[in-house]
C-alpha cells in the first residue's frame, strides 16, 4: 500500500497542477468572451451549455463510471472492457442522434436551441466520451501523464480555437460554440483510434456488467447536472438572457472551488477504492481528516478573493453578481463533503440509493427555483442550488452508514466542518460590503498560510520529492 499511497500523491499533486492549468484557461479566457460577446449572446451560450451537460449524461449512459470496480472484475481484460463500453456509448448517442433528428423541430423549441447547435452538442457528446473513457482508465491505474497530456490539449485548444473563431467570425454565438467542441472533436476521434488498438475487441457481455452499474449511476449524475444547470435555463426564461449571463459568469467564479475537487478526487478515488479492497479503514480515516481540512482551507482563501476574481472575468458590469459566489463556492464544498462518500457507493456497485438521492435534490432544486427565482431573481438560485448539495450530503452520509462504511471517515469531522464553513460563508458576505476589514482578514489568511507552510516544510519538501522523483 505504500507503492499505492505515492502513486496516489504523486498523479494527485500533477492532476491539481493539470486542473489548474486547464482552468486556467477558463479564467483567461471569461474576460475575453464577456467582453467580445453581448450579453444576451453569453447568456444564450450558457443556455447551450448547460443542455449540453443535461444531454452528455443522458446520451452517453456515463459508463466510465463502471471503471472504479471494472479495475478488479476485469482485472486481466481491462483494455478490452474500455474499448466495449466506448463502442456501447457510441451506439447509444448515435441512437439519440436518430431521435433528435426526427423530432428535430418540438425539440429546439422545447431546448430554446437551433437545431445546428443540437447536432454539434451530439457530436460532442460522441467524442467527449471517448476522450473521457480514456483519462479515467489511465487515471486508475496512476497512468497521470497521458491523462493530464490530454486534459491540457483539450482545454488550451479550445481556448485558442474559441478565441480565434470569435475574433474572425461574424456569428459570434456560433463561433463559441464551434469553438468549444472542434478540438474535442478532433482528439476524440484519435482516442478512439488509440482505444480500438489497445482493446482489440469487443465483447458484448461486458455491456451487462457496465449498464448494471451505470444504468442507476445515470438518474444521479443527470440529477446533479440538472442541479447544476438548470437554474441557468430557468434564469433565461424567468428573468431573460442579460440576468443568466450576470449569474453564469459569478457561478463559474465561484465554482473554481471545483478546481480544487476535481483534482483532489482524482487522486483520493483509487487510492480509496484500493484501501477499501483491502479493508484498510485506518489510513482513510487518518487521511480523510487531512483531506478534508485542508480543501475547506483553500476554499475559505477563494471565498474571500471572490469579488476580485469576478471584476477580472467580467469587469465593473458582472461585479453587482458578487453575491452569487459565496452560496456557490459553499456548495462546492458540500459537493466535495459528499462525494467522499459517492466514492465508496461507486465502489460496492450501490447506485440505486444514489440515484434517488440526487433526484430528490434535482426535484427540490427545481421547487425552491420556481418560488424563488420570481420572488428574488437570480441570485436565489445560487441559494437553491446549495440547499440541494446539502440535502445530498446527508443522504449520502447516512446511504455509506447503512453500507456499513461508518469507520472509513470521521463523521463528527464532516458535520463540524460544514457547520464552521456554513458561518464562514455568512460572514464573507458581510465582509464584501466592507473591504478594508476584507482585507485585513485575507492579510491574516496570508499570514496564517505561511506559518502553516513553514511550520510543514520538511514534511512538504519530501511530499514534493515523493512526486517530482522519477515522475
Amino acid at each position: 500500500m505504500a507503492e499505492s499511497g505515492t502513486k496516489a500523491l504523486k498523479s494527485g499533486v500533477w492532476y491539481t497542477i493539470s486542473n489548474l492549468l486547464v482552468k486556467s484557461t477558463i479564467l483567461i479566457t471569461t474576460p475575453i468572451f464577456t467582453r467580445l460577446l453581448t450579453k444576451i449572446d453569453y447568456g444564450n451560450y450558457n443556455n447551450y451549455v448547460s443542455w449540453q451537460n443535461i444531454i452528455l449524461i443522458i446520451v452517453t449512459l456515463n459508463l466510465e463510471a463502471s471503471l472504479i470496480s471494472a479495475k478488479f472484475d476485469y482485472k486481466d481484460k481491462f483494455k478490452e472492457y474500455v474499448l466495449s463500453i466506448l463502442v456501447l456509448s457510441t451506439i447509444s448517442v448515435g441512437a439519440w442522434a436518430v431521435v433528435a433528428n426526427i423530432a428535430m423541430v418540438p425539440l429546439s423549441g422545447f431546448l430554446g436551441i437551433a437545431p445546428v447547435y443540437i447536432n454539434m452538442m451530439l457530436l460532442y457528446c460522441a467524442c467527449y466520451s471517448s476522450v473521457n473513457v480514456f483519462q479515467v482508465s489511465e487515471r486508475f491505474h496512476y497512468k497521470y501523464k497521458s491523462a493530464v497530456l490530454i486534459a491540457l490539449l483539450v482545454a488550451f485548444g479550445t481556448a485558442a480555437v474559441s478565441v480565434f473563431l470569435v475574433l474572425s467570425m461574424e456569428n459570434r454565438l456560433y463561433a463559441r460554440t464551434l469553438g468549444g467542441i472542434l478540438p474535442t472533436v478532433i482528439i476524440g476521434i484519435i482516442l478512439y483510434v488509440i482505444i480500438a488498438r489497445q482493446g482489440k475487441k469487443v465483447d458484448t457481455s461486458m455491456w451487462a456488467y457496465a449498464l448494471k452499474v451505470c444504468i442507476p449511476y445515470v438518474p444521479h449524475l443527470l440529477s446533479l447536472t440538472v442541479l447544476n444547470s438548470m437554474d441557468r435555463v430557468m434564469i433565461t426564461r424567468i428573468c431573460g438572457a442579460d440576468d443568466n449571463a450576470l449569474y453564469s459568469v459569478a457561478y463559474n467564479c465561484g465554482a473554481m472551488v471545483t478546481i480544487l475537487m476535481t483534482s483532489m478526487n482524482t487522486a483520493f478515488s483509487p487510492w480509496l477504492g484500493d484501501n477499501l479492497h483491502i479493508k484498510n479503514y485506518r489510513d482513510t480515516r487518518r487521511v480523510s481528516k487531512y483531506y478534508i481540512l485542508a480543501f475547506c482551507y483553500l476554499a475559505l482563501g477563494i471565498m474571500l478573493l471572490a469579488p476580485e476574481v469576478l471584476l477580472i472575468m467580467g469587469g465593473n458590469q458582472y461585479l453587482e453578481a458578487k453575491y452569487v459566489m459565496t452560496p456557490v463556492a459553499m456548495g462546492c464544498v458540500c459537493q466535495f463533503l459528499y462525494t467522499m462518500y459517492v466514492n465508496i457507493e461507486q465502489y460496492e456497485k450501490k447506485t440505486v440509493g444514489m440515484a434517488f438521492a440526487s433526484a430528490g435534490a434535482a426535484l427540490l432544486n427545481l421547487a425552491l427555483n420556481a418560488i424563488f427565482i420570481p420572488l428574488f431573481g437570480y441570485v436565489a438560485a445560487a441559494y437553491t442550488t446549495l440547499a440541494g448539495f446539502l440535502f445530498l450530503l446527508i443522504v449520502h452520509m447516512l446511504l455509506v452508514k447503512k453500507l456499513g462504511y461508518s469507520e472509513v471517515y470521521d463523521t463528527k469531522l464532516v458535520i463540524m466542518t460544514g457547520l464552521i464553513m456554513m458561518a464562514f460563508t455568512v460572514g464573507i458576505n458581510f465582509l464584501y460590503m466592507n473591504n478594508v476589514i476584507r482585507y485585513a482578514v485575507i492579510l491574516i489568511y496570508i499570514v496564517l498560510t505561511l506559518v502553516i507552510a513553514i511550520r510543514n516544510k520538511g514534511t512538504l519538501q519530501g511530499l514534493l520529492n515523493k512526486v517530482i522523483k522519477r515522475g
